[in-house]
C-alpha cells in the first residue's frame, strides 16, 4: 500500500513536493493503528500514549524492541509500518538531494538570487584580473563583507567555484540582474566593465538602485570621470590598470582620491632628499617633527644607505648619513633648508 500510494502521488506530480512523505506517513499511521488494534486487542502496544512511539521507532527502522506485536497478524502490520517508513524516508532523501543539486546548479550557473546585505558586488569579469581583485578583497575584508561576482551571460559557469563567493550571471545593465546580485542592499559596488561607455551605463543602473553604496568605477580614460560625476558626485573613479588601488578604494573609501592628489599635484607633491653627511645619524621622529613644523612636510618613506625602502618608518628608528627621505610638501626643499631644520 505505501508503495502504491507513492506511485499514485508520483503520477499526480506530488512526489516533487515535501507534502509526499507527510501524506505517506499520515496514511500509514491512520490505517496501521486500527489494523494493529484488531491484531493485538487489549495490548499495551495499541494504547494512544504508546502506539505513536512504536510507530515512530518502527517507521524509522530503529527498532528499540520496548514495544512489539506478538501475533502473526501483528507482525504483518508491523512490516507494513516498516515499508511505509522506508517509502517516506526515501521521498525525503530524494527531495533533499534534489534541492541540494538544484541549489548547487543555480550557484554554478549564476541563476540564483543573492539575499545578503552589506556586501561587496563586483560587476564585470575578466579572467586573471578579476581573480586577482577578488583575492585582494577577500584578504582585505577578512570575512567582514560577503563578495558577489556578477558577470555577463557569456561567462557560462561560476569562474571561481573554489572561492566562497556568490555568482550571478546576466546583462549587467538590466535592473533585474543587478537586483539578483543584491546591488540595492550592497555596501560597496565595483563597476569593472569591458569599456568606459559600458561602465557609464552600468553606473547609472547602480545609482538608480542604491544611492547609499560606495560605488567605485574602473576607467581606462580618467577624463570620463566628469561624466560619471554627472550621474552622482559621490562615485569614485579609479584607473583601470591599478587593481591594487581599486581594492583599496573599495575597502578604504576615499584612499584613491588621496593617491590621485599625490600624483596630480593636488596642493602638494612628493619629493626626495638625501641626508648630508654633516648631519650624522638622525631619528625619524626628529625628521617628522622638525620638517613638519618648519616646512609643513610629511615623511612618507625612507631608504637607508644599503638601499632598503621602508614605508611609514617607525619614529623610534634612526637614519644614517646618506639615507634618502621621501616626503610630501607644497614645494621641493633644498638641502640647505633640510640641514637648517634638522640641525
Amino acid at each position: 500500500m505505501p508503495l502504491f500510494l507513492t506511485r499514485l502521488l508520483t503520477r499526480f506530480a506530488v512526489l516533487s513536493s515535501w507534502l509526499t512523505p507527510v501524506v505517506v506517513i499520515a496514511f500509514v499511521f491512520t490505517t496501521s493503528w486500527p489494523l494493529m488494534t484488531l491484531a493485538e486487542p487489549g495490548s499495551e502496544l495499541v494504547q494512544p500514549a504508546q502506539y505513536w512511539w512504536y510507530f515512530v521507532v518502527t517507521a524509522a527502522t530503529v527498532g528499540y524492541g520496548d514495544l512489539y506485536p506478538k501475533t502473526g497478524f501483528g507482525h504483518v502490520v508491523g512490516a507494513y509500518v516498516i515499508v511505509g517508513g522506508i517509502a517516506a524516508l526515501t521521498t525525503v532523501f530524494t527531495k533533499l538531494t534534489s534541492v541540494l543539486e538544484r541549489s548547487r546548479g543555480r550557484r554554478m550557473q549564476g541563476t540564483n538570487t543573492v539575499t545578503a546585505s552589506g556586501h561587496i558586488v563586483v560587476l564585470g569579469y575578466e579572467p586573471g584580473r578579476t581573480e586577482r581583485i577578488i583575492a585582494q578583497l577577500l584578504a582585505e575584508a577578512e570575512g567582514s563583507h560577503r563578495i558577489v561576482l556578477c558577470a555577463w551571460d557569456e561567462v557560462a559557469t561560476h569562474p571561481m567555484p573554489a572561492q566562497d563567493i556568490d555568482f550571478v550571471r546576466g546583462e549587467l545593465t538590466e535592473e533585474d540582474v543587478l537586483r539578483r546580485a543584491g546591488v540595492h542592499r550592497a555596501a560597496a559596488v565595483l563597476v569593472d566593465a569591458r569599456d568606459d561607455n559600458e561602465a557609464l551605463s552600468i553606473a547609472v543602473g547602480v545609482d538608480h538602485l542604491n544611492t547609499e553604496a560606495h560605488v567605485v568605477v574602473a576607467l581606462r580614460d580618467m577624463e570620463r570621470a566628469t561624466l560619471l560625476h554627472y550621474v552622482d558626485a559621490e562615485i569614485h573613479c579609479v584607473p583601470w590598470h591599478t587593481p591594487r588601488m581599486i581594492t583599496e578604494e573599495l575597502t578604504s573609501p576615499g584612499i584613491a582620491e588621496v593617491y590621485a592628489d599625490l600624483m596630480t599635484h593636488g596642493g602638494a607633491n612628493t619629493y626626495s632628499v638625501r641626508l648630508p653627511d654633516s648631519l650624522g645619524a638622525v631619528s625619524v621622529e626628529h625628521c617628522q617633527t622638525a620638517l613638519g613644523r618648519k616646512h609643513g612636510a610629511l615623511v612618507l618613506a625612507v631608504r637607508d644607505a644599503d638601499g632598503a625602502l621602508v614605508v611609514n618608518p617607525s619614529w623610534a628608528s634612526h637614519l644614517a648619513a646618506g639615507a634618502m627621505l621621501y616626503y610630501v610638501s607644497e614645494r621641493r626643499l633644498t638641502t640647505h633648508e633640510v640641514v637648517e631644520a634638522l640641525s
